[in-house]
């Protein structure tokens, strides 16, 4: 079973080799056309908005015969744009993820005197039309399809507050005003209905923030970008491994500075292969590459192995460039992964369909900068855009590549 594994995990790289055109050399300086935008970044965007949200929970939620001492609702929530494309002034489309802060709470449901949480999400992708008030203000409306879903709980084989999962129509209002070139301030309103048969109230959501939006870039800024004399590999290879240690990290990152998440499903080794091409960057600090991965890893407590089949985008910042190395780090944010199993150590993943984030540090060493060592913590997880979502918890691996 391992050799068949692995033999699938190296068909994956090799087809993801053959399909991505890999330059055979780094690209010299003064040719180098990654510091404009590509074709299908250009005008493209994303955004983050925090406000509040706003739906119904209480006993009406519950099962017959259940009772509960106390529900707590937070309000605070965020709405992410998690890509969106602007096809001129007044038409746009986007998809977008929104969730609270905190989880509503049924308190002493039975007497138990315990606290018991229902996540709630929803996942919309809409079409904006804006109308012009003046050069830099716009109103707007958008509406589309959207995903509910809420993930219950359950005392024993009962539900206590049954799952729920549900399309519908979105429908949004507010305004975006201009602040520069591409940065936008945006206000607006969501609302998603709710469902009477499964006691799901309407969602409703206030919310400001800000949108970016990548504008193309002047040619003259482009070219002097370009010529900086900062190195930026066309393409990075890498392989990957971890020993089931240093969950610490992922806890503190998860709780401590909450910038990642943890899971239920812990990870107790694992290997993998990343083929990473860079497709813009700034003059020194900034890159945004795609990338693909192919991994196997075995679960801590039943010893399960599983693999995923992962595509994703990829943030790297060069914040350190000395004679020895550049020094980077990365972040990935819900790269569409498949992975093989739904059920792991008796935890519920939801469907084979997930998501991959992953966030780390490393170098590119040596004076061509050749050579890439780094370490990572993996996260795979739908988001509680389905019913069940016990996630996998990768903890620190370290990687080892070939930049060219």
């Amino acid at each position: 079973m391992k050799t068949a594994r692995r033999r699938t995990l190296a068909a994956v790289v090799l087809s993801v080799i053959c399909v991505g055109p890999l330059s055979a050399q780094t690209v010299p300086h003064d040719d180098d056309t990654r510091t404009q935008y590509p074709w299908l970044l250009r005008n493209s965007f994303f955004s983050v908005s925090l406000g509040g949200i706003d739906y119904e929970f209480s006993s009406q939620q519950l099962s017959p015969g259940e009772q509960v001492g106390t529900v707590l609702t937070p309000h605070p929530a965020a709405r992410i744009g998690l890509f969106g494309h602007e096809f001129n002034r007044f038409l746009s489309a986007q998809a977008t993820y929104m969730r609270p802060a905190s989880f509503v709470a049924y308190d002493n449901v039975n007497g138990d005197q315990g606290r018991h949480h229902v996540w709630m999400a929803l996942g919309a992708v809409t079409v904006k039309g804006r109308v012009p008030l003046t050069s830099r203000l716009d109103v707007y409306g958008e509406g589309g399809l959207g995903i509910t879903s809420r993930h219950g709980f359950s005392a024993g084989r009962t539900d206590v507050v049954p799952d729920v999962h549900y399309a519908s129509g979105v429908f949004g209002t507010g305004a975006d005003y201009r602040l520069t070139h591409s940065w936008d301030l945006v206000g607006g309103m969501l609302w998603a209905p709710g469902r009477s048969t499964d006691k799901q109230s309407p969602t409703f959501m206030t919310s400001m923030g800000f949108q970016y939006t990548m504008r193309p870039l002047a040619t003259e800024r482009a070219r002097l970008n370009a010529q900086s004399g900062f190195r930026f590999p066309v393409n990075v290879i890498q392989i990957e491994t971890t020993g089931g240690y240093g969950y610490g990290v992922n806890t503190f990152f998860a709780k401590s500075v909450p910038i990642f998440w943890d899971g239920n499903v812990r990870v107790d080794r694992g290997e993998a292969i990343h083929v990473v091409r860079n497709v813009f960057h700034t003059a020194r600090v900034f890159g945004f590459d795609v990338g693909a991965s192919g991994s196997v890893w075995r679960s801590q407590a039943d010893r399960s192995s599983f693999y995923t089949v992962s595509v994703y985008p990829q943030f790297r910042f060069v914040f350190l460039r000395t004679g020895p190395a550049d020094v980077w780090a990365v972040y990935s944010l819900a790269g569409p992964t498949y992975i093989s199993r739904s059920m792991i150590d008796g935890q519920a993943l939801g469907t084979r369909f997930t998501f991959q984030d992953f966030m780390g540090v490393g170098m590119f060493v040596g004076a061509t900068r050749r050579v890439s060592l780094g370490v990572k913590i993996n996260h795979y997880s739908n988001g509680n855009m389905f019913t069940q979502n016990a996630a996998v918890t990768v903890p620190i691996t370290f990687n080892m590549g070939y930049a060219f």
